[in-house]
């Protein structure tokens, strides 16, 4: 055969029979995209100053949990830095202009349900000790019973323009402005807590949460003036401020009817956040 009919082949083989394409990441036949679902927001966004991506919104977008997210959760880095939830909010929550060290306690507890009930269902099955015999029961509670909680208004708490509340104590006559817990504060106070453990220092944490949500005490807020008010305040007010301090913060009610299987107590508890939250069996 000669060179020339062998370039007359070659050039009729080219301009009949296309050039085969190399496969593009950009046309992948196949799409994977995350599903999301919006979350509802106990603070519906009324506590949060003008500016910040969630002011007065009532919901957050996240996505569902996905394998990559399961590595933060079992990341022994993060376990030891106490810093898989703060990785996992910022993995799942959409808009990345939200910083999950800034939502307020009540907000960050309804979307950790809402990415747990995503991700392994809504069934949380755990271990608790029963608080009547003692006994570790396992228990089933179903987290889509859980229920949003708004801030309940009294005789005894105003709401200011600046979206803190001015709770009355009784005994004292005084008036002490608090201020919604954050995750930042959630995270100081953990590690405080631990802090003070280890190195045999009693535990505080009552009067450490004090110091961190009341803002003034009478309109003024020295920290000299907050901490005499702490260390002077009677039992009395003390759990008065407590009570409706709880009533005010927004969050998610995980109250459920529980039945023990050894001693057959029934009574409401709240859903444990227990070590296996994410890997319950």
């Amino acid at each position: 055969m000669s060179p020339r009919n062998n370039e007359a082949r070659s050039s009729t083989k080219d301009a009949s029979t296309p050039s085969p394409e190399l496969p593009s990441p950009n046309n992948n036949p196949l799409s994977f995209v995350t599903p999301t679902e919006f979350v509802d927001l106990p603070s519906k966004g009324e506590f949060y100053a003008q500016g910040h991506p969630l002011h007065k919104q009532d919901t957050v977008e996240i996505r569902f949990m996905t394998a990559k997210d399961e590595d933060i959760l079992t990341s022994r880095t993060l376990l030891k830095k106490g810093l898989v939830i703060e990785r996992l909010l910022q993995n799942i929550v959409v808009n990345k202009a939200i910083n999950p060290a800034d939502l307020l306690v009540g907000d960050r507890n309804a979307i950790i349900v809402a990415a747990r009930s995503t991700g392994y269902g809504s069934e949380y099955k755990t271990k608790l000790n029963c608080p009547s015999c003692g006994e570790y029961v396992e228990y089933d509670f179903d987290l889509g019973e859980a229920s949003v909680t708004e801030a309940e208004a009294s005789e005894e708490v105003t709401r200011t323009e600046n979206g803190t509340f001015v709770i009355r104590i009784p005994k004292m006559n005084l008036d002490i402005e608090t201020r919604l817990l954050t995750g930042r504060d959630e995270t100081y106070l953990s590690k405080l807590a631990s802090s003070k453990k280890k190195h045999d220092l009693g535990d505080t944490v009552l009067t450490d949460q004090f110091r961190q949500f009341i803002v003034s005490v009478n309109g003024q807020s020295g920290k000299d003036i907050i901490n005499a008010l702490i260390e002077n305040m009677p039992a009395y007010d003390s759990r008065f401020l407590r009570k409706h301090y709880q009533a005010i913060v927004p969050n998610v009610d995980l109250t459920q009817n529980f039945e023990c299987s050894s001693c057959e107590l029934e009574q409401e508890m709240e859903v444990p956040f227990t070590a296996d939250f994410f890997w319950s069996k």
